[in-house]
């Protein structure tokens, strides 16, 4: 495994991030099971591994904590918040309230004293970024935090946040986790070199579109992954008739669609690791056995052909939505004015 420097902090992760969000109720509910996985991604040379307090109600955490137990110390291990975990409105969010909070909730379910990498899971538009930087801060002189990072954060906000923690001297983002794969590339528009720009790490999640890149969903083709809760972002016609490209073009190079895809999100510069999400040991086999792909320039000109740099074939459910674009009242005039006007 040849090992990446995570950002500009000096920390070595391997190009495969194990992420933990099939384990427990969602995916796999197999905590055995689920720990053999971890064990066998472990010894495979992965030592990074990512997850968050809301992946099936923290039961993820739990998991990777009894996963890690004896091997924490060569892992570099992430979580996030910010997701709901009850019905309160206030366990939730990305205020100082809930972090302080949270993190410890974390660490007990981790079964470790520090996180040495400490996500945003979303933003908070209802909450100052100085709040939330603020309250990491404290997390990272405490200890109990190393690095903090963002996800899914518009360019804009990444900037933002950047910016104040120059000019209040705050912990700054060494991170950030946005969705990028072969038809999700617009991150490379402005996201990654943002993030190159401010030597962050780029952790990218769902390189492998949802399962749409593994080839086992086709046109015309009724498959149980396309009776899952993704069955709108399955049945996208824009997206199939990618898919339906790629698959001779990776057919013709002699690799798999997923060594295909996988390989492809590791390969830009801006990408540190590119987040794996097994939900069974036949998962992690195939993908380990790609870990050492490479693609040459012919085959990533090819890939621009299918989907041009920047561009996104359509957008994926699970991607973040800022309120300007989600909420109607933001983008309208209210009727009296369009009237006057």
């Amino acid at each position: 495994m040849q090992y990446r420097t995570l950002g500009r902090t000096g920390i070595k992760v391997s190009p495969y991030c194990l992420g933990a969000m099939m384990f427990g109720a969602i995916g796999n509910p197999d905590h055995d099971d689920c720990i053999r996985i971890i064990h066998k991604a472990l010894d495979a040379g992965i030592n990074f591994v990512d997850t968050a307090d809301m992946y099936a109600r923290g039961e993820s955490e739990e998991i990777v904590g009894q996963a890690l137990k004896g091997r924490r110390d060569n892992i570099v291990l992430a979580t996030k918040f910010h997701g709901p975990m009850g019905e309160d409105p206030n366990q939730r969010g990305n205020s100082r309230r809930w972090i302080i909070a949270e993190v410890e909730n974390s660490l007990r379910r981790l079964q470790t004293d520090h996180i040495d990498l400490y996500q945003v899971h979303r933003p908070d538009p209802a909450t100052d970024v100085e709040e939330t930087l603020s309250a990491l801060t404290d997390l990272v002189r405490s200890g109990k935090v190393r690095a903090i990072g963002s996800s899914t954060f518009p360019a804009s906000d990444i900037v933002e946040a950047q910016w104040t923690a120059e000019r209040r001297g705050l912990e700054r983002f060494r991170t950030e986790q946005p969705v990028y794969s072969i038809l999700d590339r617009g991150i490379e528009r402005e996201i990654l070199p943002v993030t190159q720009r401010y030597g962050m790490g780029t952790l990218v999640w769902s390189p492998l579109a949802q399962g749409l890149l593994t080839g086992r969903v086709r046109k015309g083709q009724q498959t149980d992954l396309r009776r899952t809760s993704f069955f709108r972002h399955m049945s996208d016609e824009r997206r199939l008739d990618a898919v339906e490209q790629l698959i001779p073009l990776a057919d013709k190079a002699g690799l798999p669609m997923t060594h295909l895809a996988l390989a492809f999100a590791v390969a830009h510069p801006g990408v540190t690791s590119a987040i794996i999400g097994p939900r069974t040991m036949a998962h992690l086999d195939d993908l380990l056995a790609g870990a050492g792909t490479t693609l040459d320039d012919d085959l990533l000109d090819q890939i621009d052909q299918i989907v041009a740099p920047g561009t996104d074939v359509s957008v994926l459910d699970m991607a973040y939505q800022p309120p300007a674009i989600h909420q109607a009242n933001l983008r309208r005039r209210p009727a009296g004015e369009r009237a006057a006007a």
